[in-house]
């Protein structure tokens, strides 16, 4: 069965959007309390969920071959 969001992100760069998306959303909380603390919101929920739509449209990844389901 396929999963519905295959991985198609490196776990080094899901690191590196979880820690962006944390500092960029905490400027809604500390800093200048401007709403473009939002758009952290992104990098932080492709960062956990491993899956960018964008990498998807376009047939992106950046996981390794050994690592990424086998294309139908």
């Amino acid at each position: 069965m396929r999963k519905l969001f295959p991985a198609n992100v490196n776990p080094i760069e899901r690191a590196i959007r979880v820690v962006a998306g944390l500092a960029l959303s905490s400027s809604i909380f500390i800093g200048p309390h401007t709403a473009w603390g939002f758009v952290g919101i992104v990098p932080l929920l492709t960062g956990i969920a491993g899956d960018c739509p964008l990498y998807t449209v376009f047939g992106f990844s950046t996981c390794s071959r050994s690592g990424a389901p086998a294309k139908r």
